[in-house]
């Protein structure tokens, strides 16, 4: 069984109405939002798309209800994206491209934080065979973004730092504008060097407004509780010997490993 085949069923994913891409963007696509994280064994992430099944729809993509992502992320050579991140300084930032796997569709993504500490998301659609690099238009939307966020980082500064892959089943509220995200399979890859999360376990996002949706009402039912990951901060912690990052080492020991290069979550299919 597939990493996809196995987290759909896994979560039960058959059992709820779906929605196609232009429902699920039309009502909560969230560009500017604020997430919530959570690391919950499958059992009970089960459990949660189960309760929400009355007030959510799947994202169903012509019968397929889960997505392979691939995202490259970029950092400058001292790693100025990842200490922003742990030192949580106000302006943070990422620079990434995003491939999805079995659609052949690629982009390029600035995620930074408003005076409120909420996520702006800004996205630029690229070709397929760009991914995992920053082409001429790339840099320069990334530099016009960052700029106006007020960051001093420039795209001719960046290089690739690593390579998150996982497999996401996405749901949504369609009423109320809140989504929901399921990771499994989630991998770490930077030179030849690999970590994974802990196969029993998958990474809930939750993605509203400020506060709480039912979804996190939910989960904390669950006995969840939030916690502060970044794919890429806990990816290049696992990854990189001596960086002082010992808040994220404590949660990573407990839920991720490491070894070498993961094996492949799919084969890549391009779009027909």
């Amino acid at each position: 069984m597939t990493a996809a085949a196995s987290l759909a069923a896994g979560l039960g994913l058959s059992a709820l109405r779906g929605a196609t891409l232009a429902e699920v963007d039309a009502a909560a696509a969230l560009q500017h939002r604020t997430d919530r994280k959570y690391l919950v064994p499958l059992d009970r992430a089960r459990l949660l798309v189960d309760r929400l099944a009355d007030s959510h729809h799947v994202l169903d993509l012509a019968g397929r209800r889960t997505t392979s992502y691939l995202s490259t992320y970029f950092d400058t050579e001292r790693l100025g994206a990842w200490r922003a991140h742990v030192q949580r300084r106000r302006r943070r930032w990422k620079v990434r491209t995003r491939l999805y796997a079995e659609d052949g569709l690629c982009r390029v993504e600035v995620k930074t934080k408003d005076g409120r500490d909420a996520t702006v998301k800004h996205a630029l659609r690229a070709p397929a065979e760009g991914y995992g690099r920053l082409d001429a238009s790339a840099a320069e939307f990334v530099d016009e973004v960052l700029r106006r966020a007020g960051i001093p980082v420039t795209a001719a500064a960046l290089s690739p730092a690593a390579e998150i892959r996982y497999v996401r089943a996405a749901l949504a509220d369609l009423d109320h504008g809140t989504r929901v995200t399921l990771d499994g399979g989630l991998t770490c890859r930077h030179g030849d060097r690999g970590a994974g999360l802990d196969p029993g376990h998958v990474l809930v996002e939750t993605k509203g407004g400020v506060r709480p949706a039912p979804a996190d009402r939910l989960l904390l039912r669950l006995g969840a509780r939030p916690v502060s990951l970044s794919k890429y901060v806990i990816g290049r912690s696992l990854l990189t010997p001596g960086l002082p990052d010992n808040d994220v080492r404590r949660l990573a020991r407990a839920h991720f490993s490491t070894g070498g290069s993961p094996a492949p979550l799919f084969e890549r299919t391009p779009a027909a």
